[in-house]
C-alpha cells in the first residue's frame, strides 16, 4: 500500500486527504521516509535529460523491514485482510450437497383405479405409486433432497387429497391442500 502511495504521490494522483495521510506517515516512518526520499530522488534523475559527463550514482539498498516492526495497526490491517480473503474463501466455495433421502410414501384408497403422487418435488408432474396387493394401499419410494416438500395425491386422475400421515399442511391457490415434508424427512 504504501509502495503505491509513493507512485501516485510522485505522479500527484492523490487526494487532498491521502496526501496529509501520505506526509504523516512519512512523519512517522523513518525507513519509510528515506525510501519516498530516494525514489523522489531517483524521479528526479529520470526526468533531467541524461548526460554522458556525470555516473547515475547507485542506488542505495531498501532497508529491509522485519515482521517484528509492524506496528499494531499495521497488524490489525493484515489480520483483517487475512479474514475478509478467508470469509470470501469460504462463501466462493459451493456449499457441499447433502445427499438425496429414500422417503416411502403410502396412502390407503382401496376404491381407487389409479393414485399419483404431484409435489415439489416432481416439478409438479404426476407420478404414479404402485399398488401393495390386494390390501388397498398404494406406495412409492423417492429419492428427496433433504429441504422441506410439499405434495399432494391424485386419485383417479381428478380428485386431489393430502396425505393424512403428515401433519404439516397448508392451502394452495386452488382450493386444495398440500401436505408438507419438513427438511430431511419426518422426524
Amino acid at each position: 500500500m504504501k509502495e503505491e502511495w509513493i507512485s501516485q504521490f510522485i505522479d500527484d494522483e492523490l487526494t487532498l486527504d491521502e496526501k496529509i495521510a501520505f506526509v504523516g506517515t512519512v512523519h512517522e516512518d523513518g525507513p519509510f521516509r528515506e525510501e519516498c526520499l530516494d525514489l523522489l530522488r531517483q524521479e528526479k534523475r529520470l526526468r533531467e535529460p541524461p548526460s554522458r559527463d556525470v555516473p547515475m550514482p547507485a542506488l542505495s539498498p531498501r532497508p529491509r523491514r522485519s515482521l517484528l516492526s509492524f506496528r499494531p495497526l499495521q497488524w490489525a490491517l493484515v489480520l483483517l485482510v487475512a479474514g475478509v480473503a478467508l470469509v470470501l474463501a469460504r462463501n466462493l466455495s459451493p456449499p457441499a450437497k447433502e445427499a438425496n433421502v429414500p422417503y416411502r410414501f403410502v396412502v390407503y384408497q382401496p376404491g381407487a383405479d389409479r393414485v399419483e403422487i404431484a409435489g415439489t418435488f416432481t416439478g409438479w408432474d404426476r407420478v404414479s405409486l404402485k399398488r401393495s396387493g390386494n390390501s388397498g394401499y398404494w406406495e412409492i419410494v423417492l429419492s428427496l433432497p433433504p429441504v422441506e416438500h410439499r405434495y399432494s395425491y391424485v386419485i383417479d386422475g381428478e380428485r386431489t387429497m393430502s396425505d393424512p400421515t403428515v401433519p404439516g399442511r397448508e392451502r394452495d391457490d386452488f382450493g386444495g391442500e398440500n401436505s408438507i415434508i419438513p427438511p430431511g424427512g419426518m422426524a
